[in-house]
């Protein structure tokens, strides 16, 4: 069976300081982790040969940082064959990146969002189309958070369906950048999250934030998911079908145990929205 067909359940994002503690116990509760391709790419020696040995014993997907899609600078061809090259070596089938870009004259460490206008649209769906030609499988883009939104045409909902239409590619659902959003920007969570293509949802994450001011949230992957964010995870469930959800925590990483019972929430929330036989179960 290959990890295209395995994807399911909660995951977990891994993060390099984790590697030894997986590696000896791996939390039951935890069905496939998820990496950034870029941090372990350059990596050999011990670190490849314990990163190896994990993506034959487990299920693995990835989130890109550098994809950078949305730039205007040329796209980086040669970084997206080594992203193959990664992808081919640990039989992993899933390439997720932000729908933003970080690199215009010179590589920065932000995600910076993508003008939502129709020239924007085509921009992006060019680009998508030519990684998804060199990985030889469809793009995941992730609906990312934004406290700008320069020249702006479209609506986010209209900018992002027409990209995931346009590029024919698959989206990454993240509940936590709806809400975050819908805080900042003033619009229904909910509402938004009914507008999305259930059949272009490949999964999803879920993490915590923090709360700059009453109407200011940072996405941070930096704190324990709030309760309404869980509530949104359950709201999109019941919209959209069970779909895999993996927890992000990127910063204030504590115990391999504290964070597999978040993701035993996930689990929870899954099996909840599973009871009901409206839901199915993707």
């Amino acid at each position: 069976m290959d990890k295209e067909q395995t994807l399911h359940g909660a995951g977990l994002g891994l993060r390099r300081e984790m590697l030894d503690e997986v590696l000896s116990h791996s939390p039951d509760v935890v069905s496939f982790y998820e990496v950034a391709p870029e941090n372990w790419i350059p990596l050999g020696g011990k670190y490849a040969k314990k990163f190896r040995q994990l993506t034959e014993q487990h299920s693995f997907t990835t989130h890109g940082l550098s994809l950078s899609i949305g730039s205007p600078a040329a796209l980086d061809v040669d970084f997206v064959k080594q992203v193959k090259a990664f992808l081919d070596l640990h039989n992993i089938s899933v390439y997720s990146e932000h729908l933003s870009y970080c690199s215009g004259e010179g590589h920065m460490y932000d995600l910076m969002p993508i003008p939502f206008t129709e020239d924007a649209v085509a921009h992006v769906v060019s680009r998508v189309k030519t990684v998804q030609d060199i990985i030889e499988r469809p793009l995941v883009l992730e609906n990312v958070s934004y406290y700008a939104a320069p020249g702006q045409q479209l609506s986010e909902i209209e900018f992002t369906n027409a990209v995931l239409e346009g590029a024919d590619c698959e989206l990454l659902l993240d509940v936590n950048n709806i809400y975050v959003n819908s805080i900042n920007h003033g619009y229904d969570a909910e509402t938004f999250l009914a507008a999305l293509p259930t059949h272009r949802i490949r999964y999803g994450h879920i993490a915590g934030h923090y709360n700059e001011d009453v109407d200011l949230i940072v996405d941070t992957h930096g704190a324990d998911v709030i309760t309404p964010v869980w509530q949104l995870l359950q709201k999109a469930y019941e919209i959209h079908g069970v779909f895999p959800t993996l927890l992000e925590r990127d910063f204030n990483i504590p115990p391999l145990s504290e964070l597999a019972k978040e993701v035993k929430l996930i689990k929870k929330q899954q099996s909840e929205a599973m009871s009901n036989p409206k839901v199915c179960y993707g």
